[in-house]
């Protein structure tokens, strides 16, 4: 189902390199989101689990094996129809990481899905890690969940064919004048 007039974004990146930064920036401005790692969480505490590391793998094996590796995507879709059908033409598709959620969801909207790779060094990312408020992370932690992210959630593929990229090596005024070229470039 395409909608000429519809127009999402997805932010991707590596952990730490600000792409919440940049879904807050657009909420602050009264767009919607879906948020994929919501169906994960709403998952959890439907099965009356805490919330927590081990739980979200253990339902996100679960719900996989169940529903198949796009199970994510398949629920986020129905959300955007959802807020489509609701009037709504400019929304933020936080957390997609996987190969398999971006093909999901080109396939679903052609022509209306912008991916955003926010990208910033290493040790930059690490340190916003170590320093963020919640769930800060230690070196170790932030190396291993580089990797698994990497490795198990195939996130390489949708940074590779982002079609908009923004460096965030520098301070949020800077960020926010680069997200904001690019917002206008694509009519968002």
């Amino acid at each position: 189902m395409t909608h000429s007039k519809t127009k999402i974004i997805a932010f991707v990146g590596m952990p730490g390199s600000g792409k919440s930064t940049a879904v807050d920036y657009l909420t602050e401005k009264g767009h919607p989101k879906v948020y994929f790692g919501g169906v994960v969480l709403a998952a959890v505490k439907e099965a009356g689990l805490d919330i927590n590391p081990e739980n979200e793998a253990m339902i996100r094996k679960k719900l996989r094996a169940e529903e198949g590796d796009d199970f994510i995507a398949k629920r986020i879709i129905t959300q955007i129809q959802d807020l489509v059908e609701a009037g709504q033409h400019r929304i933020i598709a936080d957390g997609l990481y996987s190969w398999t959620e971006y093909k999901a969801l080109k396939h679903a909207f052609p022509g209306e899905l912008s991916l955003i790779a926010v990208l910033a060094p290493r040790h930059i990312r690490h340190h916003r890690l170590a320093n963020r408020p919640e769930r800060p992370l230690t070196a170790e932690e932030a190396k291993t969940r580089d990797w698994n992210e990497i490795e198990l959630l195939n996130k390489g593929g949708p940074i590779a064919m982002a079609d908009h990229f923004i460096i965030n090596d520098h301070d949020i005024e800077a960020f926010d004048i680069n997200l904001d070229r690019i917002l206008k470039e694509i009519d968002f």
